[in-house]
């Protein structure tokens, strides 16, 4: 029996008498800093910024609008990207997804493993995969769905280590949507938008102040979109998200948001990667050579389905005692549901003994027409998420002599749970394989059932921070931040015996479903971070960061094991990330453009090597080193640009190599990657625009899968804009994507089987409009 070596101990860093030490620094804090809601302000007290940021205009955002972040992002000594509602929806952007095609090697590369599609935001940064790591308004968004951005004010995409700011988080970094709220100023806008692809989609705008200090928002939305490139995929939703805001402009404020979307999409899954770049015919297949399949070829069936229902209520309160100390809490309970089936594939070939023992088969070797793909892999979800949360903060700005402090501390509480159910099908004989060149999705015969087959597992989170940034004089700042969690992770699950991998039958009989014991995991985490700035004149920050987060078993899917090979054993410690980052800002044009220049290196130890026969560690590493270099603002009134490169050299350290081509790198991230988008507008009333992105290649994960293409090639992809204002109400829009018509892989499974094809050349016309 194999075992870890390495067992579970209590490190100091994370023991419950550093979270007590934590607990009085922050507890002597929240006791002395009331006296300051009446004591004079220092004379060089700074003045509390609102978090609201719907004034942003434009595509430079000078702030984030989490409380936690207490200066600009000039003087932040980390990458923290803000995408703003007026760069994307200026884009046509209209999910998660397609915002942060304006961060550069941010993207969803991954198409999923083996036989399983990934779904919804399967977010890559800096080497890891961030999908778990999404928030909104800094309370963290459950579920494998695809998130639409029209109830979003902008998105913020902070790189590096978030663990500090958010708790468990991915490796490198966090995405966090801001949703937009009622404020004190009455506007109707929205635009309604149709795509020669057969794009239809309308979203409204509507704010009421309802007397001097109240206003109500109503954000809405209706969607039936084919996809661009592709047969039959389909994104259908509706939406609606009110706002009520109660003492706006007081001291005291309320704000109660709602929101739900219902989306009704047909899902994707994708292509065969055959004839493609690195595509070698396996034994039986090597007529397929140079033959690759149409990339608009849907291999699904009607039943596939992606059904989600999201629903939040959130509630804010924010009181200001003086200029000096503001209180706010955020409360909120959310629930996704999904209801998923997609009709898979894996395109496997025969072997030499017998040709036509793999997925495809043919009637007539030489006549591509007759050759068939078996629809052998359906593929369930059927998953409920849950949250409930409440996060207390206390902002204060003072003084200790001449040292100038602006110090956020609180206290989170956060329960959250993921429950899925096991779904199988069972088919009849009019159950027909699909064309592989002419596929049809009119194949019949399926039933679906429950198996009795569960998972249930749930988080719940105790945290307590504190951030200060200590300003010496008017050239240094030091910014420093802790963090303890004390989690605790339950998980329960229930499966069929007899199956791949289900428990064994013993004396039950086959299709038994047999519960497994309930497991738990607990532990009192410490995350820190320490960052310092130097302005060395008005316009250039130079800075410097070191930061350390934690990702505990299971904190990324809710799910806990005993297996040795897993980093959701509960006999492993937390995977650790240590980040060091250095890098200069520079302000240009009046402050109206951003530069930044930033060199990182993250380390991620702890990680799982070994094998059954010699037995598993805890001692993997993996490091991502790189450069990355931004720009977003106006280089005149009427010329606007944001841009964006990184380089980035990724390695296993220590471990096995994960790549199906032998290199030493992390799968699913591009060595190099360029984005851009820019637009200038002439006083007639036409504004024009466009951008490129450039992804270089990638390597894929390896599981032994013969023959396909071991990586990605690179690309680059043109798209254009030009708009015109009829009026002081309406402006009439052209978006142009993909211009000279590129053929690229956006995106590629596991085990190369499929890929995800990009986005064809497609025209969208939008009519803005706003009163």
């Amino acid at each position: 029996m194999s075992h870890i070596k390495s067992r579970k101990h209590a490190s100091p860093a994370r023991t419950v008498g550093h979270l007590a030490t934590a607990g009085l620094v922050t507890g002597l804090s929240l006791a002395a800093l009331p006296g300051l809601a009446h004591a004079e302000a220092p004379p060089d007290a700074r003045t509390l910024d609102q978090v609201e940021v719907h004034a942003t205009r434009g595509y430079k955002s000078e702030k984030s609008a989490s409380p936690k972040f207490t200066q600009t992002l000039q003087n932040t000594p980390q990458t923290v990207q803000v995408i703003t509602g007026d760069l994307f929806n200026q884009q046509g952007a209209t999910t998660l997804t397609e915002a942060l095609r304006n961060s550069a090697g941010v993207g969803t590369f991954y198409a999923g493993e083996n036989g399983n599609t990934s779904t919804g935001d399967t977010v890559y940064m800096r080497g890891f995969d961030t999908s778990s790591s999404i928030f909104v308004d800094g309370v963290r968004d459950l579920g494998s769905i695809s998130r639409d951005v029209f109830n979003t004010e902008q998105v913020e995409v902070v790189k590096g280590p978030a663990g500090t700011d958010n708790g468990r988080s991915a490796p490198t970094g966090a995405i966090n949507m801001v949703s937009k709220q009622a404020h004190l100023h009455d506007a109707v806008s929205g635009t309604v938008s149709a795509g020669v692809d057969g794009q239809q989609r309308a979203t409204a705008d509507w704010n009421q102040t309802l007397g001097e200090t109240s206003a109500l928002r109503l954000n809405g939305l209706w969607q039936d979109s084919d996809v661009a490139g592709r047969d039959h995929v389909n994104n259908s939703r509706w939406g609606i998200a009110p706002s009520l805001g109660f003492g706006l402009g007081t001291d005291t404020r309320y704000h109660l948001n709602l929101l739900y979307l219902k989306q009704d999409n047909i899902p994707d899954g994708f292509v065969p990667t055959i004839g493609l770049p690195g595509w070698e015919p396996q034994p039986g297949l090597e007529q397929l050579a140079g033959h690759p399949v149409d990339p608009e070829n849907f291999y699904g069936t009607r039943y596939d389905h992606d059904d989600v229902t999201a629903q939040q209520a959130t509630f804010r309160f924010e009181h200001d005692f003086s200029d000096t100390l503001k209180l706010s809490n955020i409360a909120r309970w959310g629930k996704t549901e999904q209801d998923y089936l997609l009709t898979a594939f894996m395109s496997t070939g025969g072997n030499v003994d017998n040709p036509l023992a793999g997925n495809i088969k043919w009637t007539d070797i030489d006549d591509l027409s007759s050759y068939t793909l078996k629809r052998s892999n359906l593929t369930y979800k059927n998953q409920e998420n849950t949250i409930l949360t409440d996060q207390l903060n206390l902002r204060a700005d003072f003084a200790t002599g001449s040292v100038q402090h602006n110090l956020s501390t609180g206290l989170e509480f956060t329960r959250e749970q993921q429950k899925s159910w096991g779904l199988a099908g069972t088919v009849d004989g009019n159950w027909t394989p699909a064309n592989l060149y002419h596929p049809d999705w009119n194949a019949s015969g399926l039933s679906t059932h429950r198996t009795g087959a569960h998972n249930d597992g749930k988080t719940t989170t105790s945290s307590l921070y504190l951030f200060d940034t200590l300003k010496f004089g008017e050239s240094f700042m030091l910014t420093a931040g802790v963090r303890a969690d004390h989690y605790k992770t339950e998980y329960a699950n229930a499966a069929v015996c007899g199956g791949r991998g289900g428990p064994a039958c013993g004396s039950n009989p086959a299709g038994t479903v047999i519960a497994s014991p309930t497991l738990e995991d607990s532990d009192t985490l410490v995350n820190w971070k320490l960052g310092a700035v130097y302005k060395p004149v008005e316009a250039i920050r130079l800075y410097a960061n070191y930061a350390l987060s934690q990702q505990p078993p299971g904190g990324s899917n809710f799910q806990l094991n005993e297996s040795p090979n897993s980093a959701n054993s509960i006999n492993m410690d937390p995977q650790e990330t240590r980040t060091a980052e250095v890098g200069s800002k520079w302000s240009f044009l009046d402050d109206a453009l951003a530069l930044n220049l930033a060199l990182f290196r993250t380390e991620v130890t702890n990680e799982i090597t070994g094998n059954n026969d010699d037995g598993y560690y805890q001692n993997g590493q993996k490091t991502v080193e790189g450069v990355e270099i931004s720009t977003v603002g106006r280089i005149t009134d009427n010329w606007s640009v944001s841009a964006g490169y990184t380089h980035q050299k990724t390695q296993v350290d220590k471990g096995g190599l994960l790549t199906a081509d032998g290199s030493n790198n992390l799968t699913y991230t591009p060595e190099d990657a360029f984005t851009s988008w820019t637009t200038y507008s002439f006083p007639f009333g036409l504004t024009i625009g466009g951008g490129v992105r450039y992804s270089g290649e990638m390597h894929r994960g390896t599981d032994g899968a013969k023959g396909t293409p071991a990586f990605t090639k690179s690309y680059s992809v043109y798209d254009a804009m030009a708009s015109y204002t009829v009026n002081d109400h309406l402006v009439l829009r052209l978006n142009a994507y993909n211009l000279f018509d590129k053929q690229y892989v956006a995106a590629i499974n596991k085990s190369g089987y499929r890929y995800t094809p990009g986005t064809p050349r497609t025209f969208l016309f939008s009519a803005d409009f706003h009163f």
